[in-house]
């Protein structure tokens, strides 16, 4: 992804040599520069743990509001499904 020149940072990593090696074997294998792989892998992880924090967020939110199932409840219907599974498999 191609960004001007004036909103680019960048951005420097210490990596051991077997990281640097895979980094350089991915870029070559995707006919990319290192940099602009590492910089398409930042944006890839970031994008999933801001993903990951936002689904955490909802289910905190549920909490907050009182919107909780019990864990007993949980577990008595988790219970209910094994034992007709297995009452399923027993036929």
């Amino acid at each position: 992804m191609n960004h001007p020149a004036s909103i680019l940072q960048s951005v420097t990593a210490e990596l051991d040599a077997e990281t640097s090696a895979l980094v350089d074997q991915m870029a070559a294998s995707l006919g990319i520069s290192p940099a602009a792989y590492a910089a398409d892998a930042i944006r890839r992880a970031v994008a999933r743990e801001a993903a990951f924090v936002a689904s955490a967020q909802v289910g905190i939110d549920e909490l907050d509001r009182g919107e909780a199932i019990p864990h007993a409840v949980v577990m008595r219907d988790l219970d209910a499904m094994i034992a007709r599974y297995e009452a399923r498999c027993r036929t």
